[in-house]
């Protein structure tokens, strides 16, 4: 299915008023910024990722799957209409911001911490927080602890250039204990120093601890202690100098957090075409305004619900199996913290 070919003399008509006014969403964004000047020119976004089982990870096929990845073909959709022009790039923690910054990637969508030092020292833009985590200890259930505090003594491992070497550091301090950190530089390297013994706990965002359970021999021999070290706000995140670019990123992540609020789904949302809701109707482009105002095309926002789903449907696809509770990550509505801005 083509992106201007949709079923249904409602959207036929719309795109025909809407193409009276705008000459198509595309040219317009590609005019914006030298980051999607760029995107246009090469055919493709380019997206560094990492690999958690549950939000980016190739499969056996080598095709990407995940929380992020989803978000990334959603992108794809809003600037080329389709999912498949972007182009995912594994990436260590230490390589991925340097990277952005040298414009090696469009857009980080690895499970970047927005903080004050990354937006003003280092010149990032962070788009909407899409997974609110928080960094957790996993730790071998033959040590006997229960929390965090009992640790004194303990060798841990964490991964440079995050914002867990700080936060580990600080806790232990505030706490009065001692530790013992052991600098782990690959991601992979967490499930060997765990399992041989080098260390006795690893320290990362409890996102990446879920996802490096899975991986080990034995994950019943391990457990996940209750203490969240920090807040960690997991959003996209791009270099400066192209505000469309980043408008882009938000409102494309926004359309599936208020696409989920609607109760529109990848399975119903051609019935919502018949909505007779004026905001519906503006959201899903059958009402051309709101495109002809923005310069994006009617069917952006149906397109993206269509292929990938609403927020709601992209973690249970993905996080679910894993045993993910929705938590923080759930709708303002229902006790969360999502909330997208009206579409207006």
């Amino acid at each position: 299915m083509t992106f201007l070919s949709q079923p249904g003399s409602l959207w036929r008509r719309a795109v025909a008023a809407s193409l009276i006014v705008a000459t198509g969403a595309f040219a317009t964004v590609a005019e914006a910024g030298p980051t999607l000047d760029k995107i246009k020119q090469r055919g493709a976004i380019k997206v560094g990722v990492g690999t958690t089982p549950g939000f980016f990870a190739p499969d056996d096929a080598g095709k990407w799957k995940g929380f992020f990845v989803d978000y990334g073909k959603a992108l794809s959709i809003t600037v080329f209409g389709t999912p498949d022009k972007v182009e995912f790039t594994n990436s260590s923690p230490q390589q991925r911001l340097p990277a952005l910054q040298a414009g090696e990637f469009d857009i980080l969508l690895s499970g970047v911490t927005v903080t004050i030092a990354r937006a003003l020292q280092l010149g990032f833009h962070f788009g909407p927080t899409v997974f609110y985590d928080g960094q957790g200890i996993l730790v071998r259930k033959d040590l006997g602890v229960t929390k965090a505090a009992e640790l004194d003594g303990a060798t841990i491992g964490v991964q440079s250039g995050t914002t867990g070497e700080l936060n580990i550091a600080d806790f232990f301090r505030k706490t009065g204990k001692k530790f013992t950190p052991v600098t782990i530089e690959e991601t992979g390297e967490f499930i060997n120093a765990l399992e041989s013994g080098r260390v006795d706990a690893i320290t990362q965002d409890s996102s990446d601890l879920v996802g490096k359970r899975t991986q080990l021999k034995k994950p019943d021999d391990f457990v996940i202690l209750p203490e969240r070290l920090s807040k960690e706000p997991l959003a996209p995140a791009v270099a400066g100098g192209d505000d469309r670019w980043l408008e882009l990123v938000n409102w494309t992540v926004n359309v599936t957090i208020q696409a989920e609020e609607w109760g529109i789904t990848s399975k119903n949302v051609d019935e919502f075409l018949k909505s007779p809701d004026p905001a519906v109707q503006r959201f899903l482009g059958v009402d051309p305004s709101l495109a002809q105002a923005t310069g994006l095309d009617p069917k952006w926002a149906y397109t993206i619900i269509k292929t990938v789903g609403n927020y709601g449907e992209i973690f249970d696809r993905n996080l679910k199996p894993l045993g993910w509770e929705r938590g923080y990550n759930n709708l303002w509505t229902q006790g969360g913290l999502l909330y997208s801005p009206p579409f207006r």
